[in-house]
This record gives C-alpha cells, structure tokens and sequence, in this order.
C-alpha cells in the first residue's frame, strides 16, 4: 500500500506538470494561489485528471493490483466491477508520515460540482489512520525543533503559504479535532504550541475543545487571533518571515486568557452563561498536570471572572480528584486487557537464554512496579549525601535513580515488562537535564500508556506489613508512622529493590524445578546435575535476602 501510494504521488506530479490539463488546470490554479515552483515541488503537489478513471488503468497497465488501490482508497470499486478515481478533476496533496512515507492524499476539486465537497480525503486504512498523521510534519520535525514551538493551523494551504513565507515549523490537523495521536508527535519536538485562528468566531470556539488535550499533556498554549477575514494562508502571502514572526511575538496569547475572555464576551451580565463559563475554565485548568502553572492561572481567571480564588482553587480540586479516579480506572481497566491478551513478562530459557513468555512471570510485574513507584515520585531526590573517603576522595551525592541504575547493573539486572523498561531508560536519559521532574515528565509524557502508569503509581499508596501493624497498630497510615516514605527512602528504596531482586530469584527457582523433573524423564543426568548446582547456589542467594526483608513493606494492592 506505501508502494502503490508512492507511485500515485510521482503519477499525479507528473501528470500536473507534463500533462496539457495538468498545467492548464491544476499548475495555473496553484499558481494563482500564488505558491512558488519550488514550493509546488517541495510539497509533492499533484493532478488527478478529471477522466474518470485515468489514474486507476494507469495503475492496473503499471501491474498494480485492484485489490490495494481500493484498499488505499485511491480507486472507488461499485456493482458490475464499476472502477472510478477518487480524486478525479482534483488537485493533489500528499500527506506524509513522520518518515516522509505518503500515507494518504487529500484533493480539492476545482469547479462547483453539485452535493461534492470542496476536498475529499483518503479514508482511513490498514497504514492509514488520520488521528495519527499531522500534515505538514515531516516538512517541520526540524524546524520545529530548532525553534521550539509548533505553529498549528487548519488545513494544507495554511501550511504550504506559511513555508512560502519562511515559517517552516508549521502543521495542520487538516479540519479534524485533535487528537492523541496528533499531539504525541508534536510532543516528541516541543513541549510549545501556538494555535492560529482566524477571525470566525464559531470555528474558534468549536476548536477549543481539542486544545484541552494539548494541556492535558502538559504543553503551553499560547493562541493568536488573525485580522478579520484573514486565514494563515491568505495572511502569509502578504508578510515575510520577518513581519509575520513579528505579528506572531506580539500578538499570541496564552491560553486560558484567550479562552477566557472570549468566552466572557459571549456570557455577557447572564448569570447562568457565567456559571458556565466559569466551569467551562475550571475544566481546562483542571487537566493540567503541573501545579505552578495550575496555581497561577487559577490567579489570573480569579481576576478576570471576577470570583474568589479559593472557590476556584476548591472546584478544580474537585475535577482533579474525579479526573484521577478516571485515569486510575482507565489504567486499571487497561492493564487487565493487556493482561489478558500478550503483555505478560519474559523471562529466560536455562541453555541458552531466549526470552519466552511465562503467566508465572507476571508475578515479576508488581515488584518492578513498587521500583519504579520511587523513579516516578522522588526519582530526582538525593538518598545517599556527599561523603569523603578515608583517603579523602569526595563522592558525589547520589538520587534515587542513579542508585537504582547502579544496584540493578551490579547484578545485571534490568525491567523486564517493556513499558516499565522504557520508564526507567527515559528516567535515566533524561536526569542530567536542568529542572528535570520524573513525575511531572512522566504524567505528561506523549505516549498516553505511560502516562496513565505514571498517574497510577502517583496516585498509589502503600500499605504497612505485618511487623508494621503490630508495632503501630491497624489504624495507622504509613504517613504518621516513623517510616513515613517521604522521611525513610534510604530505607524504602533498597527494600523494593530487594524484594525485586528475590521475585527474580523464586522465579528462576521455580523453572528450574519444573527443568528438573523435565530432564529427570529424559534421562539427561549431566543437565540435572547442572540445575541442581544453580538450584543450591540460588537457594543460598535467597537466605541471604530473605535475611534482609525480614521486616519488609508489603507491595501496592
């Protein structure tokens, strides 16, 4: 399907710069629009002609078969194996992967057809699925990058003008509602968007409701309203890079203001349209995860709104606690799905050391979790201070990651559950950086699995053991107790670590035994005999933990 999608990309260019109706219907209509040669040919823009089903021969003469142009979308199959284009009479816009593979293809037509659409898209296929795409990416990933923001407007020419006018870190979500998918690959490039909107008001408000999605990941939004009838393409062909990075430094805004007084200009005196204005803001500061930027918008619409500031502060408290609860579920609901399909634990075959996948393992699960609880809450909090040798050699204080990094590769150890790897790699990666905050990194990373994880081990908390309540009492919580986790992590960390260590150990003891009577059957003695000397050394390994974790935190319910 990407090699027949290449093919039509290179037919529909050729056809609009070598064909007569090409050139004298699609090349003269871009033109018009004022885009450049080089930019017509930087976009890979195209021509279907208006025949009915010229691309569609071309193809089946060229050997490709009937069954992917239909799937992809580029060929329409009715009764009586009726065959027809798409894009018939359209001009052509490639859309690309991240990659710069052609996914996809959206075509305007160019004369008023009755009950037809101005554009028409390909539909949605097995490599296609339009909430993952952006247009425009794979022309802005550095870019985007470079300058640390994205620009996001509406459609194909918003994108292509704003490159003529040298702003290249540009994508559109091509009329859709944003989504997920959108998002994450923005996030992969910046943590900055700025949301370009023409002067319509409807399209505006009705565009807002994506932009929650955009600060549910943590992002900062800031928005810019363009002159009255102005889009980001009619307006890019009148400014150069300089004035229209001008217009934009001076004129963007953040968010929740925006929102917030263009909402209060609709709201009026009515005191209903006000309430609802007012839960309408709450709403949108409630998804965001850092608590600063909370505290200071909850500030600024306290002023505008012109209500207290603990009467907000209560209310999105309120959609907070509701929106873990969802999260926790949604997570919970996930894992079990995952549990029940593939997402079960590897472990390691005796002889040679192949991953296979055990139910057994699984058990391995919760131990890496209660790990990477303390990766995700305190992984950037110092556990060991700076100290000095006897010769006098300064060691450097060391957080809790590095000292979790340290004690697994002492072992050669690592995660085995692939999304919890990834965790703790990220976490790794990511901990030289300045500011670096693993809940807050984590909470709204782009891949919406491991945000949800994160939300769930912040919202974890965890029990007291048997020894525990004995010496506390079964009323106590772990906070007002001696051992209160934020106070004892030198104590808490090395004690998840090694309950991990033993998981490992029974595990590997487990398959051993079960090896054992395997190889007893056969007669394999030389193998047994082997087995059993790793079953005694481990047996011994084990001593020596459960010695350890004789008073010992019991792991999250």
């Amino acid at each position: 399907m990407f090699i027949l999608n290449e093919y039509a990309r290179d037919y529909f260019v050729k056809t609009l710069h070598e064909h007569i109706e090409g050139k004298s219907v699609g090349l003269s209509y871009f033109r018009e629009r004022g885009f450049r040669d080089d930019i017509i040919k930087k976009f890979q823009l195209g021509y279907n002609l208006e025949e009915k089903d010229s691309f569609t021969q071309e193809a089946l003469r060229a050997g490709y078969k009937e069954d992917y142009l239909v799937k992809t979308g580029l060929t329409f199959k009715g009764d009586n194996n009726y065959l027809a284009d798409r894009f018939r009479g359209r001009v052509m816009f490639p859309v690309h992967t991240l990659s710069g593979k052609v996914v996809a293809f959206g075509g305007r037509i160019l004369k008023k057809v009755e009950n037809t659409g101005k554009y028409v898209n390909s539909p949605e296929s097995d490599i296609y699925h339009k909430g993952n795409e952006l247009y425009g990416i794979f022309f802005a990933k550095q870019a985007i990058t470079k300058n640390d923001c994205c620009y996001l407007v509406e459609g194909y020419t918003d994108v292509i003008s704003m490159h003529q006018s040298g702003i290249e870190n540009v994508v559109a979500s091509s009329g859709t509602a944003l989504t997920h998918g959108q998002i994450k690959l923005i996030h992969r490039f910046t943590n900055n968007v700025t949301v370009i909107y023409d002067g319509d008001a409807a399209g505006i408000k009705a565009a807002l409701r994506g932009i929650d999605l955009l600060l549910e990941e943590g992002m900062n939004i800031k928005v810019i309203l363009l002159p009255d009838g102005e889009d980001p393409d009619s307006f890019a062909k009148k400014q150069n890079a300089e004035s229209l990075s001008k217009y934009i430094a001076e004129h963007e805004v953040d968010f929740i203001r925006f929102k917030t007084q263009l909402l209060l200009g609709d709201a009026g005196e009515d005191p209903i349209k006000r309430a609802n204005l007012i839960t309408d803001i709450v709403n949108s500061i409630s998804v965001i995860p850092d608590n600063i930027v909370r505290t200071v918008y909850i500030r600024d619409c306290s002023h505008l709104l012109e209500i207290d500031e603990q009467v907000l502060i209560r209310e999105v408290n309120n959609k907070r606690r509701n929106y873990h609860d969802q999260k926790f579920a949604e997570n919970k609901q996930n894992q079990n799905n995952s549990y029940s399909k593939q997402e079960e634990f590897m472990s390691f075959t005796p002889k040679n050391g192949a991953r296979q996948q055990t139910k057994k393992s699984v058990s391995i699960y919760k131990y890496e979790r209660a790990v990477l609880y303390y990766i995700v809450r305190y992984g950037a909090e110092i556990l060991i201070d700076e100290s000095t040798t006897e010769n006098g050699e300064k060691i450097k204080p060391i957080n809790i990651i590095e000292f979790i990094k340290t004690d697994l590769e002492q072992d050669g150890l690592w995660f085995t559950y692939p999304l919890y790897k990834q965790m703790l790699d990220e976490a790794i990666e990511h901990l030289q950086q300045e500011g670096f905050t693993p809940s807050r990194y984590f909470l709204s990373h782009p891949d919406t699995q491991i945000s949800k994880i994160a939300v769930d081990l912040i919202s974890d908390k965890y029990q007291l053991s048997k020894v525990h309540i004995k010496q506390f009492g079964e009323n106590v919580s772990m906070e007002d107790t001696p051992l209160s986790e934020d106070k004892h992590l030198i104590k808490h960390v090395p004690w998840v670590l090694t309950e991990l260590k033993n998981a490992y150990v029974k595990q590997r003891m487990d398959e051993i035994t079960e090896q054992l009577k395997e190889k007893q059957k056969e007669g394999n003695f030389e193998l047994v005999m082997s087995l059993m000397t790793e079953l005694k050394e481990l047996k011994e390994v084990k001593k020596m933990l459960d010695k350890f974790l004789g008073e010992r935190i019991v792991l999250p319910k």
